[in-house]
């Protein structure tokens, strides 16, 4: 089971994704581009790849079939698209979650998986080919990762077991950190809030084992605090500890965790105010605040020079760590470090700290009925910590120059249509919008995969251990990661990898970006009429450039600055504007528990623009064109189907309880329902009469972009 860092990570903080991934689902990614080393380009050319369709997962498209007719389409609009398929489709045992970008997932990863028997199978490999095909061999090896047992990490606890004092402990977690395995703090490179050009250090909280403070500190979640200690006691029992011991200490764990959550920032409070990332000091002023945590200490051990400032997030956070440094007990920190250590490689380890780490993890948390196959696991490994290098394989064969054109003609009408939508504003005065225009004027698109690939020369993998390979991984990405700071900020490169199922905005780099892997049913297909493309992708395209006027993008400028380009009048009247947007949100509930419209309220601005853009662009698009009237239905309806046909999920309840506290997107059948009510549009395709619940009008219609 591949598993999500447990660091708050700014890159992925600050860039909005069209879509939010639960712990077992897709693996988070580090992923960034540079020149492409000739090796590793020769190796990709020499073998020619060939996939088998027939073994793919199909497409979920719309088809006029799921349409339950027997409800109202002006009732709940997602019910009558999606409510038959969801009663007819179970979430797979190995999921958390069933619908369009899963089942895209799926196919994906049945993509990678076909590529990494192929490339495993190669004579004599280099370059990328090498790393992918031994990380997949070694992965794939479950009897010799059995037979090492806990050996491969026999060292780390060694180590952990010598720490006797404040100052071993410090020195422990700078030397743990410059091999890429900080399991305290998040730290690396991200643009200067104030100079997007250029790249600063930041360090930002972590080290906590649970998704969200509230998992600490809320009593609703105290059943899950009592199951995430017994997780940490079975660890640690694993690890040798005798169990009357791996209790005490697991007790102390989750003590110490909860005193790092209550210095901690919530889900909801970092969703919605970037600026918390931002704190830029002297590296002598951040000694002062944190005497027992050198950061003149902590730069040398990183092996790069000390800057001049870098950016401490979360202050008081790091301050807590600090004084934790000094007032805890060195067996609390020996306790904390050891379990820490081996969760993070239990994926990586015999089957026992596997199952052990899916037991909670996945079941107990997320509610997954079976852990995946260990196939799925290792490509989750590869993606996790290989994926740019994969991804220079799957573009090979997942992913058409016909459907990039078609894609950047979509983006250009999208463009067209946004602007003009912001000229029409009627709460915006004319000095915002002119700002406004500026910034639209500088987006930039990012369609399929980078235009230069990275480099992953030095990165040096082979058959003999599979947690060998992704700490060599780990270490090798820290590393080129560490490189960027101080550097001026490389533009080609992504955020995602060329196979993930997802989009994002980025407002430090203004830039919108759009896999492969997404551009497939039910989102995108070249063949497709216009009416499901700007249903799916073009709303995605819309939603992604929204992100830039949302509540937290629109906080940065033209080139990526971080600046209030808004007149007083203005901010007042899209603060009103949003504040109906989060009521009409906080007004959903699933199962009796209701969504956070604030938490949820970027997203649903994105959402809400990106539909209304998207719908414009199928207008103009469309002008003069006769209505085809495809099975019975006009251009507008099958528009608004294919929308709601991409929010087309499940969830299991556990799963779901997790992403209503943590997950900044709307559940799904909402995001189905949530804009189009807002659209006069809709109300107007399916003659919908005022007063339907799926028609929104005077003080609780929402408009803003």
């Amino acid at each position: 089971m591949a598993r999500t860092p447990k660091l708050v990570l700014l890159t992925l903080a600050v860039s909005a994704a069209l879509v939010g991934c639960g712990k077992n689902e897709t693996p988070a990614t580090d992923s960034a581009a540079s020149t492409a080393a000739p090796a590793a380009t020769a190796a990709t050319a020499a073998t020619e790849y060939k996939l088998d369709e027939s073994k793919l997962p199909a497409y979920n498209a719309f088809h006029p079939s799921d349409l339950d007719t027997s409800m109202d389409a002006c009732g709940a609009f997602g019910d009558y698209v999606n409510s038959k398929w969801l009663a007819a489709n179970e979430i797979p045992a190995d999921r958390t979650s069933w619908g369009a970008f899963t089942i895209l997932d799926e196919r994906s990863v049945a993509v990678q998986h076909q590529l990494a028997e192929q490339v495993a199978a190669v004579k004599n490999p280099a370059g990328i080919e090498k790393i992918v095909g031994d990380f997949w061999a070694t992965g794939m090896d479950e009897a010799k990762i059995n037979a090492q047992g806990i050996e491969p990490i026999k060292a780390d606890l060694a180590a952990i077991d010598g720490l006797q004092d404040k100052d071993a402990i410090a020195n422990y977690l700078r030397t743990s950190a410059a091999k890429g395995e900080n399991v305290l703090f998040g730290f690396g490179p991200e643009a200067d809030f104030k100079n997007s050009s250029m790249n600063l250090a930041y360090a930002s909280q972590g080290g906590l084992g649970l998704p969200d403070t509230t998992y600490y500190t809320d009593a609703k979640n105290a059943d899950k605090l009592k199951a995430y200690q017994a997780h940490v006691a079975k660890v640690l029992e694993l690890a040798g500890v005798a169990t009357a011991d791996a209790e005490k200490q697991a007790a102390d764990v989750v003590k110490f965790e909860t005193r790092l959550a209550k210095a901690s920032k919530s889900s909801v409070e970092l969703s919605r105010d970037v600026s918390l990332f931002y704190n830029p000091v002297t590296v002598a002023d951040a000694d002062k605040l944190t005497p027992n945590f050198s950061w003149s200490e902590f730069f040398k051990a990183q092996g790069i020079a000390t800057p001049e400032k870098f950016s401490l997030a979360m202050p008081s956070f790091h301050q807590e760590v600090s004084k934790a440094l000094g007032d805890t007990d060195p067996s609390v920190w020996r306790a904390y470090l050891r379990f820490h250590t081996v969760d993070s490689a239990s994926p990586y380890l015999a089957d026992a700290f596997v199952n052990e780490s899916y037991n909670f993890y996945g079941k107990t948390l997320n509610g997954q009925k079976e852990q995946k196959p260990r196939w799925k696991r290792v490509l989750g490994t590869i993606e996790n910590d290989a994926g740019d290098a994969f991804g220079q394989l799957y573009v090979k064969v997942a992913f058409s120059p016909e459907a990039k054109a078609k894609m950047e003609e979509l983006v250009k009408n999208l463009a067209a249509a946004l602007k003009e939508r912001i000229q029409g504003l009627t709460w915006m005065s004319d000095e915002t919008k002119a700002k406004a225009i500026a910034k639209w004027e500088t987006f930039t698109p990012k369609i399929g995969y980078p235009d230069k690939w990275r480099d992953w020369s030095g990165l040096s993998t082979g058959r003999d251990s599979y947690l060998g390979n992704v700490r060599a991984a780990n270490a090798f990405n820290y590393k080129f990661a560490l490189s960027k700071i101080g550097q001026p900020v490389d533009k080609t490169e992504w955020g995602m990898t060329p196979q993930t199922v997802n989009a994002y905005y980025n407002p430090l780099q203004n830039e919108i970006v759009f896999p492969a892997a997404i551009l497939q049913p039910p989102f995108f297909d070249p063949k497709a009429d216009d009416a499901l493309n700007y249903g799916g992708i073009g709303a995605v395209i819309g939603h992604e450039m929204t992100h830039g006027y949302d509540d937290q993008g629109s906080r940065f400028g033209p080139t990526g600055n971080f600046e209030n380009w808004w007149t007083d009048a203005d901010t007042k009247n899209f603060s009103g504007l949003t504040g109906k947007l989060i009521k009409q949100f906080d007004g959903y509930k699933v199962d009796g528990q209701a969504v956070n419209g604030k938490l949820t309220l970027g997203e649903n601005i994105a959402d809400l623009g990106g539909l209304a853009t998207a719908y414009d662009a199928l207008q103009k698009a469309s002008a003069g064109k006769e209505d085809p009237k495809v099975d019975g239905f006009t251009r507008d309806q099958r528009f608004f189907f294919n929308w709601a046909t991409v929010w087309r999920t499940k969830y299991t309840p556990e799963n779901m309880k997790v992403r209503l506290a943590t997950d900044p997107h709307a559940p799904a059948q909402f995001r189905a329902m949530g804009a189009p009510s807002n659209l006069p549009t809709f109300a107007a395709a399916f003659q919908c009469k005022a007063g339907s619940p799926m028609v929104r009008a005077g003080d609780q219609q929402v408009v803003i972009w």
